[in-house]
């Protein structure tokens, strides 16, 4: 097996720093299932005010959070919209529908990443029996790297509030939004009913994400969390991690955005390489089939991990990659086409 020197395959590989290791063994902890780990009741009142909303309940990962929100705002037999490409519909094995028995009705996003306010209103089901009930939007943003548009959410909100849908945010990576966008995450998460924040991406944490909303929302995901499982004991170990991570790699989101920048432009350079630009960490390329086999296996052989197959590709730069990681993915691509 090839040891991997530079992993750019997700945020969610980042490791706890020196200083985030010493805030987890220093914690203050009870048994957060009886409310009594001061550590994570401090960090879902901090995720709760910097989002703008009432309160939060802290979770093991996003996948939980985002089922548990759905299934905090849909019953049996009712219905979510969300975005093919949405990580709520596409990467979290089903959940919604094998957990919950909510049934999920995908629309196509745009390229932007939105969804079509007018798909969006084709899709709301009427009330009729023979129909799921319609119940809730659900947006992300980031999504797939890129940010929303604050106009257009503000519109995608207005029209779920037309017809009396709930909203929720899958905002595992607000915190990329809000650099990228020079905007709070207050702002962001404004107009939704819920949000899910993730801990353990760019920010670094080892795990965890935070669900918030209102107090009613909150506690039915309180009672669900401990249904799926995620209630924790002495969490906050690791809640600790978190606070730590909103304390110190908020602001440093934006050199990851850089970073991200300059890579995608060096593999550019290369004709055989079609590259997406990013808005924030995330780069997809694309590489002409006849190298692209070749250009995985080189990349391996370097100690250079990626995500995708078949000349696909998603490079994610994150606060465990530094402008010498660079420096040395852009070298290894050089070689390759140098000696192609």
């Amino acid at each position: 097996m090839t040891t991997i020197r530079y992993d750019f395959r997700s945020d969610t590989v980042t490791r706890p720093d020196a200083d985030m290791r010493a805030a987890m063994a220093e914690a203050i902890v009870g048994d957060d299932v009886y409310g009594e780990d001061v550590t994570v009741s401090a960090l879902e009142a901090r995720v709760a005010e910097m989002t703008g909303k009432a309160c939060g309940v802290y979770m093991p990962s996003g996948t939980q959070s985002n089922l548990i929100a759905l299934m905090s705002h849909c019953g049996r037999g009712d219905e979510f919209i969300a975005g093919q490409d949405a990580h709520a519909y596409k990467y979290e094995g089903g959940g919604a529908a094998v957990l919950g028995s909510i049934q999920p009705q995908p629309i196509e996003n745009d390229p932007d990443g939105s969804l079509p306010l007018d798909k969006i209103e084709a899709a709301i089901k009427p009330d009729d029996i023979h129909f799921a009930r319609t119940r809730l939007l659900a947006l992300e943003n980031t999504i797939g790297g890129k940010v929303l548009n604050q106009s257009y959410v503000a519109d995608a909100i207005a029209l779920a509030r037309r017809y009396g849908l709930a909203t929720h945010l899958d905002g595992a990576r607000i915190f990329n939004a809000a650099v990228a966008s020079n905007c709070s995450v207050a702002a962001l998460a404004e107009g939704f009913d819920s949000v899910s924040v993730c801990l353990s991406k760019g920010l670094g944490a080892p795990v965890g994400s935070v669900l918030v909303g209102d107090e009613i929302l909150i506690g039915t995901a309180r009672r669900l969390r401990k249904m799926l499982g995620g209630g924790m004991r002495q969490a906050g170990i690791v809640g600790a991690a978190g606070l730590h991570a909103l304390d110190h790699n908020v602001s440093r989101l934006a050199d990851d955005h850089a970073r991200a920048r300059r890579l995608a432009e060096g593999l550019a350079r290369h004709g055989a390489i079609d590259v997406e630009m990013p808005q924030t960490n995330i780069i997809f390329l694309n590489v002409d089939p006849s190298a692209a086999q070749g250009f995985s296996e080189h990349l391996a052989a370097a100690g250079i991990a990626v995500s995708g197959r078949y000349g696909e590709q998603r490079w994610v730069t994150h606060k465990d990659i530094s402008d010498d990681a660079i420096d040395a993915a852009l070298d290894a691509v050089e070689g390759f086409f140098r000696a192609s």
